[in-house]
């Protein structure tokens, strides 16, 4: 290799260590939030993104959860009033709203000043950063995490537990955490963890396993429970996402839509408000196609 050419090679080299450097504060520094936004994710780089089209749907569309609706609605109402209220677990089966439910709460108060942010699990372990961006400002956060599933000894675990209700520094009164998962406690359960319970004085203490699964699904105050919907609901709202999307339906007429419906939920072995809304977005388009 010629001298000019070693020369070249070196220089590529320092040329690229200084575009590496350029690119890691570029990583940095911090990234300008457009606060217009009502829905915001947190990203990889440890900066906010606005959602500029959340997807939301209205209140009056989910049906079949009415308890659970109403109690979290008061919550939130409790909250964006600088009043006291609490962080929310939604747990149950799958497909039944819970995901949904939230998000329908930025349509109804985003002029209030709701804003939702969405937060992965892999990025619990940055809530104490999330939480330093948000809590001087005017608005009015619920940080979203869903379908939540934890291993013991997981540090976003550990990371959520402290954010609840464990950490030194105190919360702000401008954000709360509404998660929502498949498990009650967040964490597998096992059968061995119940044979470590002990007897005494006739009151059954648990072991240290089911302590600790029991732990952090305690932190949240509101606890809201999601169970399969039976075939009249089901077909309650299938009806009501036909309507949606401009079908006429009635349930208990016995038209062709409902039997469609029970086939369509028959196939894939469950009965949810989700299997509900792709039997009517597949019906309506198949409709519109033939016409």
């Amino acid at each position: 290799m010629s001298d000019t050419d070693s020369a070249t090679a070196q220089l590529s080299r320092i040329a690229a260590a200084i575009e590496a450097l350029l690119e890691e504060q570029r990583r940095d520094r911090p990234r300008p939030v457009d606060w217009r936004a009502t829905a915001f994710r947190w990203r990889d780089g440890g900066y906010l993104e606005a959602i500029n089209r959340p997807q939301t749907l209205a209140l009056e569309l989910l049906h079949g959860i009415d308890d659970q609706k109403r109690r979290l609605v008061a919550n939130t109402r409790q909250f964006l009033d600088g009043l006291p209220a609490n962080n929310a677990l939604l747990w149950g089966s799958r497909g039944t709203g819970k995901s949904s439910l939230i998000r329908a709460l930025l349509g109804a108060f985003a002029e209030r000043g709701l804003r939702i942010v969405e937060v992965e699990a892999q990025h619990l372990v940055d809530l104490p950063d999330i939480v330093a961006q948000l809590e001087n400002r005017g608005e009015r956060f619920v940080l979203f995490a869903d379908d939540l599933s934890f291993e013991a000894g997981d540090a976003r675990y550990k990371a959520l537990k402290a954010a609840l209700d464990g950490s030194l520094a105190a919360a702000p009164d401008n954000v709360l955490i509404y998660a929502t998962s498949n498990r009650r406690h967040l964490l597998p359960e096992y059968q061995s963890d119940n044979q470590q319970a002990e007897l005494v004085d006739t009151e059954i203490h648990h072991g240290e396993a089911v302590e600790e699964k029991i732990s952090l699904s305690e932190r949240f105050g509101l606890w809201l429970s999601f169970y399969p919907f039976d075939q009249a609901n089901y077909l309650a709202i299938a009806a009501r996402h036909l309507h949606a999307l401009g079908v006429a339906a009635s349930v208990g007429e016995e038209q062709p839509w409902e039997r469609a419906a029970l086939q369509w939920a028959l196939a894939r072995g469950n009965r949810s408000g989700r299997t509900a809304e792709q039997f009517a977005r597949d019906w309506v388009g198949r409709l519109q196609l033939q016409s």
